[in-house]
């Protein structure tokens, strides 16, 4: 059975007329009910994660910050997200839904969570919308409790992920890979373990070769026995933040080459959503709903 980490906290409601669609995560479980892919069963209630697994991954003085709403204010911009306990709580249930998913992957291959992929948060700092990095936070939690041994991140999102690149940066047990756009947010990137900065207006026949010969070129330099997969959609032609030139058949082809690959080696998957900022919500979703048609198809 696919699982899917869901709750109603994340649609958080933020202010009218902020720019992130939170209706998303409720549209999206909508769909995959709606088009019969996934029975309602297959959706579990994550649980917060704990304070110590916070830790294993974001500073002490960071997390008491954050937890006690005592970020300054050019922090708190930094995020993007007005704060509130709220917002904090969702973090912290997102995380948990990443790592409970993780663990349901162990178990069937493939599991998905409907939020997560927070690549933005440093071990002392939120960006970009994220707050608590739930890819660190994960890939943490299976190292620690020997769940894995190499731990692959492949992140397709439209921004590089700079902050899990800092967060594993000389860790030889997690390999980053980010694809992104050359000109985009953030601009300061890190260094990952194979950044691919693309330039703006890349279409899915370019893409797509790209993409294959670097998970080729990933084949000779790293093994991996868990693959974390961030799937932002905001690679798409009509996103407002992306600035490249995918198709929704092209992030089909993206995602299966991915899941692919890590049935290829025998690596279980664990999928967060990530980025996805088209006017249309229906855009946003249809496109996000590929990666779990997929996993339907090829795990079960």
């Amino acid at each position: 059975m696919l699982k899917i980490a869901y709750s109603s906290t994340y649609s958080h409601p933020l202010p009218k007329g902020h720019r992130f669609p939170m209706e998303k995560y409720e549209l999206l479980p909508e769909q995959l009910v709606y088009e019969g892919l996934i029975s309602k069963d297959s959706f579990f209630e994550p649980e917060a994660i704990s304070e110590d697994w916070i830790l294993s991954t974001h500073t002490l003085e960071y997390w008491e910050k954050l937890k006690n709403l005592t970020l300054s204010k050019s922090e708190i911009r930094a995020t993007g997200f007005p704060l509130s306990k709220e917002l904090i709580n969702r973090e912290i249930q997102i995380a948990g839904g990443s790592v409970q998913a993780a663990l349901y992957a162990l178990e069937f291959g493939i599991a998905m969570n409907i939020a997560g992929g927070t690549h933005h948060a440093f071990a002392d700092r939120g960006e970009g919308f994220c707050l608590l990095n739930d890819i660190g936070i994960t890939a943490n939690y299976l190292l620690k409790k020997n769940f894995a041994k190499k731990v692959l991140v492949i992140d397709l999102d439209v921004h590089q992920g700079n902050g899990t690149a800092s967060l594993f940066g000389g860790n030889d047990q997690v390999f980053t890979f980010s694809m992104h756009g050359k000109k985009n947010y953030p601009h300061r990137k890190e260094t990952s373990d194979l950044d691919i900065a693309l330039e703006d207006g890349v279409d899915d026949e370019i893409y797509l070769g790209l993409l294959r010969s670097n998970l080729d070129l990933i084949e000779t330099l790293f093994m991996p026995d868990f693959i974390i997969y961030q799937c932002g959609v905001d690679v798409l032609s009509t996103d407002k933040l992306g600035r490249l030139g995918m198709t929704i058949p092209g992030i089909k082809n993206r995602d299966k080459m991915v899941l692919e690959f890590g049935k290829k080696w025998n690596a279980p998957i664990m999928c967060c959503m990530g980025g996805g900022y088209s006017p249309q919500i229906s855009k946003i979703v249809d496109a996000h709903t590929q990666v779990y048609r997929l996993a339907m198809e090829l795990f079960f």
